[in-house]
């Protein structure tokens, strides 16, 4: 209400489409150039490089989500171009992501609702420094297995698509190039949604830091690498707004964000999650929450 200008920013990001293409199409040449590649190396530009795109897509797919890639008119285009950037990620993911994470933003918190948050057995064994770091590395594993057990859902056209789409075109893959781009694709994605700074995200967004504040913000420079998902309270503020234009809402309403606590380093997000015993999977926010109506 105070700062009504911020309406102007909400809506679909036009460069958004022609970003994530690039990446997809990135990754297919890389697909082709590590075919003759060591394993070792195949590895090494799978967490050095191919990863860190595979991860930057995710989160592509994140704001796709949100519909800011061809706005909210356009569902249907959103859904198919979430499958497209999908592609190098090697394993379906966006139509289940997009399924759970309106649930994350509507039941923050929420237990059993919000797919995000460790379950009990997460926080009681990982909680020593090496627990935790295998924890980190495992992220991606509980990250897509936990929906399955803490909120089942029925499967969707739209996932019997994604996977279609995605198991064809790993399948082409393979039949022109081999194996190896196939596990640079799958491995680089495993490995940077782990143990990989830019996987700092995933604990520095609500994991209680400081007692009474549950959502957090990072402002640094890995932000151009991963659609400024380090503006979150920005975005859990304005979730229509697209990730490149979350700084300017800070910008415009500064006086809302710039007293609150924030994060300077991912690296530094995890490494006080691993040695700081006062920090574990346990350190969320869990709440008790009714299911809205669906209109």
């Amino acid at each position: 209400a105070k700062h009504p200008e911020i309406k102007a920013l909400m809506g679909p990001d036009p460069h958004l489409k022609w970003i994530v293409s690039g990446m997809v199409f990135i990754q297919l040449l890389a697909c082709y150039l590590v075919k003759n590649l060591s394993w070792k190396w195949v590895f090494f530009w799978a967490y050095g490089f191919g990863g860190c795109i595979n991860h930057s897509l995710t989160l592509a797919i994140h704001d796709i989500s949100h519909n800011v890639a061809f706005g909210n008119k356009q569902t249907r285009w959103n859904r198919w171009f979430a499958v497209f950037a999908n592609l190098p990620v090697g394993v379906p993911y966006s139509a289940s992501f997009k399924k759970y994470h309106i649930d994350h933003h509507r039941y923050l918190g929420g237990d059993s609702l919000d797919v995000d948050i460790p379950t009990d057995f997460e926080g009681w064994f990982f909680c020593t420094p090496l627990r935790k770091l295998l924890w980190l590395f495992l992220q991606p594993l509980f990250y897509s297995l936990r929906p399955l057990y803490v909120n089942p859902k029925a499967i969707t056209r739209m996932e019997i698509f994604n996977a279609i789409a995605q198991f064809s075109v790993d399948f082409i893959i393979y039949y022109f190039w081999g194996l190896k781009p196939i596990i640079y694709l799958i491995a680089g994605t495993i490995l940077c949604m782990g143990l990989h700074p830019i996987s700092g995200h995933f604990i520095a967004e609500h994991y209680m830091f400081l007692k009474g504040y549950e959502t957090y913000s990072y402002y640094g420079s890995l932000n151009w690498l991963t659609f400024n998902v380090g503006y979150h309270m920005e975005h859990h503020d304005f979730p229509s707004i697209p990730g490149s234009k979350l700084p300017m809402v800070k910008k415009i309403a500064a006086e809302y964000y710039d007293n609150l606590p924030y994060h300077q380093s991912w690296i530094r997000v995890l490494w006080d999650f691993v040695f700081d015993d006062s920090i574990s999977p346990y350190s969320r926010v869990k709440r008790q929450c009714k299911l809205a109506k669906e209109s």
